[in-house]
């Protein structure tokens, strides 16, 4: 991500860095204190079908609702775990930004560009922040107070079957946001020392594909209509779908707000939605299995003959092009710049702690026509000089590393932290601005090279679960069409 450089007199005050909790408390804190408020809304015309607060131990209880608190609790070890191997997988996968840049060229800038405003900005990150934790805990929780344990189901299953499908993109496909890629193109969301740590301990920055901001939400439209058409009623007779009129105002905040706010491209929509067709099938087909699992067994969950045949026919295929076409393959490319920015921006990647024993290698190269500026520092030191996109570079930069890097050239960082919550961030920026011209562009490739490198292998294990739901929604298609 980069952030815009200006004088020194528009150094931050103000703004939200000292509030005490920070991006993800506030976030949670709000996600609690609107889900009742939303919900009676949403169901002002059936106060009957309500479950109170009191009433709510009772019906988890009797719905079986422990298995939703399960999957959730271990999406939240499974996601750190994936995060956990992607650092270290870039390595051996690189990236593939400069595909997308190539299709879709500087869309995005014009869009940031066209309707740039500092109340908008704050508008669209607070919702991005918020809306997206909001729509994963309240879909569940929604149709749990309305007594409706089918549609609670295939709420729970949603978030998990996609995010499982979403991973070996994630981990094997790493796409930079548009804010690191595209010259003059703000990262706007990440723009203070109040979502500047947040973001670089949580958001690896380079899993644009897929949109799931937009993937989870329209499966979860797609999902509402199957349910209809299985009811037999027309979807304007259903119970629920002031919260589909909910889902669909978002997902249009969020088709725009990903694209304004620096974050995705406009191709990640595509595998989002495509994502949430496959995610959509699975759940409405598999939710009915799960919930009579307690009448006919565990064995009842297990695939049919058919199904497994066509799992492992795209484990296969999908391994094999994991193996033979990206792992050391054409992302890996040094000469391919996975950072540009051009006067002006600074740029940031981040070096994650994975070991206080071994150190980090960091390789930079410089693989444009201009020279540019690479300071090695600690986060501390410049988290409270950031504000509203602005870097103020002179407050902090005695306090860093500072090494020139020629066109042509490379060099290297040996970083080994001193405890786990010792974060190092590398800055990017052109050097000498002053005297290029304009339109002038810094494009540098940097890799970090972990101790942990051989999360590789079981960053292709924890794929194949995509690869066999993949297959079994692949042979459901193929039954029903022919």
């Amino acid at each position: 991500m980069h952030f815009r450089i200006i004088d020194e007199s528009l150094s931050c005050a103000g703004g939200l860095m000292n509030w005490p909790i920070g991006p993800y408390g506030t976030s949670m804190g709000a996600l609690l204190l609107f889900t009742l408020p939303i919900h009676y809304f949403l169901t002002r015309d059936e106060k009957d079908r309500r479950v109170s607060l009191a009433e709510l131990p009772k019906e988890i209880r009797e719905k079986g609702y422990w298995w939703h608190i399960l999957l959730y609790l271990l999406m939240f070890i499974y996601k750190a775990m994936i995060d956990f191997h992607n650092e270290p997988m870039k390595a051996r996968v690189g990236g593939f930004t400069h595909w997308i840049y190539a299709i879709e060229g500087d869309w995005t800038y014009h869009i940031q560009d066209l309707f740039l405003n500092d109340f908008l900005t704050n508008l669209l990150s607070g919702h991005y922040l918020f809306m997206y934790l909001f729509m994963i805990w309240f879909s569940p929780m929604y149709y749990i107070l309305c007594r409706d344990e089918i549609m609670a189901d295939k709420a729970a299953l949603n978030y998990f079957i996609i995010y499982l499908l979403s991973v070996p993109l994630y981990l094997f496909f790493n796409v930079e946001v548009t804010s690191t890629y595209i010259s003059g193109m703000d990262a706007l969301l990440y723009h203070d020392s109040f979502t500047l740590a947040f973001f670089t301990d949580n958001d690896p920055m380079d899993n644009a594909i897929p949109s799931l901001h937009v993937g989870l939400p329209i499966s979860l439209l797609i999902i509402n209509r199957l349910h209809c058409r299985k009811l037999g009623i027309d979807f304007k007779d259903w119970r629920h779908r002031e919260f589909d009129y909910f889902i669909q105002f978002n997902v249009i905040i969020y088709l725009f707000s990903i694209q304004y706010l620096g974050i995705h491209w406009l191709v990640d929509i595509i595998p989002g939605i495509i994502l949430a067709i496959i995610t959509s099938s699975f759940v409405h087909a598999v939710q009915p299995v799960v919930r009579a699992r307690s009448e006919n067994g565990w064995s009842s969950l297990l695939p049919d003959r058919n199904q497994v045949f066509s799992s492992i026919l795209i484990l296969i295929i999908c391994s094999t092009w994991l193996a033979v076409g990206v792992i050391d393959g054409s992302g890996t490319d040094e000469d391919e710049a996975n950072m540009r920015f051009g006067i002006g921006d600074i740029n940031l990647d981040t070096v994650e702690v994975h070991s206080i024993w071994d150190p980090v290698i960091v390789d930079v190269f410089n693989v444009g026509e201009n020279d540019v500026e690479v300071l090695l520092i600690e986060r501390d030191f410049v988290e409270k000089h950031a504000e509203k996109g602005i870097f103020n570079w002179d407050n902090f930069v005695s306090e860093g590393n500072l090494s020139i890097l020629e066109k042509n050239s490379s060099l290297t960082f040996e970083i080994t932290p001193e405890n786990i919550f010792d974060v190092n961030i590398v800055l990017f920026r052109l050097a000498d601005s002053g005297q290029l011209e304009d339109g002038a562009l810094g494009e540098v490739r940097i890799v970090s090279n972990y101790v942990d490198d051989e999360l590789i292998y079981t960053g292709f294990i924890v794929s194949f679960p995509a690869f066999f739901i993949t297959g079994i929604v692949i042979e459901g298609f193929y039954n029903r069409r022919f």
